[in-house]
C-alpha cells in the first residue's frame, strides 16, 4: 500500500474512533443523567448512575487525546500539499485540547460535589446539588467556546483538502461550510442563545461534511498518483 493511502487509513481509523465516542459523550450521558434547571434531580441521577458517569470522564479523556493524535495524522498526510495551513490546522486543535481537560475536570469536580466529600460538610446537599450545576453550566459553555476551534480548524483542513489533488474537491469545500456551520453555531449560542436551536436544526445536515471525510479516509484512502507523491 504506497505511503499516502495508508496515512490517509491511518487518519481514517482514527477519525472513527472520534466520532463514535462524539453520541456518548455529547448526547447519551447528558441526555440520560442531565436535567435542565433541575439540580436536585441530576445530582440524584448522578448518584444513581455513578459508573456511567465516571465511564463519561474516561471517555473524555479518551476522545480527547484521540482527536490529538487524529490532527497529527492529519498534519503528517498533508503537509505536502501546503505545510503553513497544515501547521495553522493542528495548532488550532492544539489550542482547544487545554479547554476540553478543563471540561472533564470540571466533571471530576461534579462527581465530587455531588457525593459530598468531608471537606464540603458546611455545604448542605441544596447547595451542593447548585455548585454541582454550576460545574456542569460552566462545561455547557465551554462547549459553546470550544465550537469556534472545531469550526476553525476545518478551514485550512478543508482547503488543503481541496487543493490535495488525491482528495475529492466536493469534500474539501464540504469540509469549509462545515467550518462556517460550527462557528455559526458557536457565536449564536453566545450572542443569541433563544435562536441556538433553530441555527442548531438548520446546520446539522451541513455537520455530516465530516463524516463524509471521514468515510472516504477509511474506505478509499487517497487516489494516490505521482504528482501527489510526496515524502511524509
Amino acid at each position: 500500500m504506497h505511503q499516502i493511502r495508508k496515512t490517509a487509513r491511518v487518519a481514517g481509523l482514527l477519525y472513527l474512533f472520534v466520532v463514535l465516542t462524539g453520541p456518548f459523550v455529547l448526547i447519551y450521558v447528558p441526555g440520560k443523567l442531565f436535567a435542565s434547571g433541575d439540580a436536585t434531580a441530576t445530582a440524584t441521577n448522578i448518584l444513581a448512575h455513578e459508573s456511567l458517569f465516571r465511564a463519561y470522564i474516561v471517555v473524555e479523556i479518551v476522545s480527547e487525546l484521540l482527536f490529538v493524535f487524529l490532527v497529527l495524522a492529519l498534519y503528517r498526510f498533508l503537509k505536502g500539499v501546503g505545510q503553513q495551513l497544515a501547521a495553522i490546522m493542528a495548532i488550532l486543535i492544539l489550542i482547544d485540547a487545554p479547554l476540553a481537560f478543563l471540561s472533564v475536570a470540571n466533571h471530576v469536580a461534579t462527581l465530587t460535589v455531588v457525593r459530598g466529600a468531608d471537606f464540603l460538610a458546611v455545604f448542605d446537599e441544596p447547595q451542593r446539588n447548585a455548585l454541582a450545576m454550576l460545574f456542569l453550566n460552566l462545561d455547557k459553555q465551554g462547549v459553546l467556546v470550544s465550537e469556534v476551534f472545531w469550526g476553525l480548524w476545518l478551514l485550512p483542513l478543508g482547503l488543503l483538502v481541496y487543493r490535495s489533488g488525491f482528495l475529492p474537491r466536493l469534500l474539501g469545500g464540504w469540509l469549509i461550510i462545515n467550518g462556517l456551520a460550527y462557528i455559526t453555531m458557536s457565536f449564536t449560542g453566545l450572542l443569541l442563545p433563544q435562536y441556538l436551536n433553530t441555527v442548531s436544526t438548520i446546520a446539522t445536515p451541513i455537520l455530516f461534511g465530516e463524516m463524509a471525510f471521514m468515510l472516504w479516509l477509511l474506505i478509499v484512502g487517497a487516489r494516490v498518483q505521482p504528482s501527489a507523491v510526496t515524502a511524509l
